[in-house]
């Protein structure tokens, strides 16, 4: 397949006019076959979510084939290829269960299931947001490497809480083990600081779930801007965070160390209504997904739709949001070689975006045209 005239996305953010060249799953630098014009069109890779937890009814934690399956052909329709779903603050046996599950899993017809982001159980109580606090646990590399065993090596992202200095042994055990990130925390900055320094390289969902940046005590955020390194999630969907929190993020981390996510759960895709998160009632009315008490419980957006949320309604630069949601989360949890950016020897997987409304056109996925 050959895609002509598009613009066509670019590593650093920018946009070239080129054709883009497919020969079966990969992109090539030459190649005959079917020509799709993309005249009007930007050409961006596929997708990369990284921390999400279901859609269409179906949450990863139901361990069964069937509910990622489910998952991961939603995904893919929305233009999300490459798929790192997260687990919930559950009991060692449970994740055991789960994770057994997800190792045995072979990709179907939808996007494909790349690794598990560990959310929980190692968080901190008072700032557990949606999770259920009955499961939180100390971190425990042991643990860990028990349940890594379960995952047969899926596990990509561990969250820990680092609360003292126990919490930064267990980051220092297993910092070359798995991509440890700094979540649901009470840290100050001095504990982000020292947990970075024992080998913490990310912070998930940006503002949420742990101390603000203040002027007196930088907490984590500040923490992760002085590593120069860290990464940190945000999640666009127009819920989570404000638009003015999201340009600052942009402005304090620049778009190399800015991974956009969904953090979607089973209501995403579906009528409002009561749904479950890791065990706990949730109510999905419009683009909002609470607890009882009114605590968000992840999102009702898919990252396609956050990223061009970032675009439209947050102002940020097209080449950015794209890069955000592609290249760093796909190097972040080590598959930019197959996954993340149009070029010479990755999977051929594309979406062709409206230049207008920035909606899809088409979809290519490893070479085959599915939209």
């Amino acid at each position: 397949m050959i895609v002509k005239n598009g613009q066509v996305f670019q590593e650093d953010g920018s946009f070239i006019r080129k054709d883009v060249h497919i020969d079966g799953e990969f992109f090539v630098d030459k190649s005959g076959g079917e020509v799709l014009d993309a005249e009007e069109a930007y050409v961006i890779p596929g997708l990369v979510d990284i921390h999400f937890h279901g859609c269409m009814g179906a949450d990863l934690c139901n361990g069964s084939h069937q509910s990622i399956d489910t998952i991961a052909k939603y995904q893919l329709e929305h233009g999300i290829m490459a798929i790192c779903p997260a687990s919930m603050t559950l009991s060692e046996e449970m994740l055991s269960d789960i994770f057994a599950c997800c190792a045995s899993y072979q990709n179907g017809a939808g996007a494909d299931f790349v690794g598990i982001n560990m959310e929980g159980p190692f968080i901190a109580a008072e700032k557990k947001g949606a999770q259920n606090a009955r499961y939180i646990v100390k971190a425990d590399a042991a643990m860990f490497r028990r349940l890594q065993e379960k995952a047969k090596g899926l596990i990509k992202l561990c969250d820990i809480a680092p609360e003292d200095d126990e919490a930064c042994q267990a980051i220092r055990e297993i910092k070359d083990e798995v991509v440890v990130s700094i979540c649901h925390t009470t840290a100050n900055y001095d504990m982000a600081q020292k947990a970075f320094a024992s080998g913490a390289k990310q912070l998930t969902h940006m503002y949420n779930a742990m101390n603000g940046l203040t002027h007196r005590d930088a907490g984590p955020i500040g923490a992760a801007f002085d590593t120069d390194y860290a990464r940190v999630e945000l999640i666009t969907d127009g819920v989570h965070i404000s638009p003015t929190m999201v340009r600052v993020a942009f402005r304090l981390f620049g778009d190399d160390r800015v991974m956009l996510i969904s953090d979607s759960m089973e209501a995403t895709g579906m009528p409002d209504g009561e749904y479950t998160l890791g065990g706990q009632t949730v109510i999905k009315k419009g683009r909002k997904a609470t607890l009882a008490d009114g605590v968000l419980a992840g999102s009702v957006s898919n990252l396609f739709d956050c990223m061009v949320n970032a675009v439209q309604n947050m102002d940020i630069p097209l080449g950015s949001a794209v890069k955000c949601a592609s290249v760093n989360p796909a190097k972040q949890i080590g598959i930019y070689d197959c996954y993340g950016n149009i070029a010479s020897g990755k999977y051929a997987n594309a979406i062709l975006l409206d230049k207008d409304s920035l909606q899809i056109k088409s979809l290519i996925f490893k070479g085959r045209l599915v939209k």
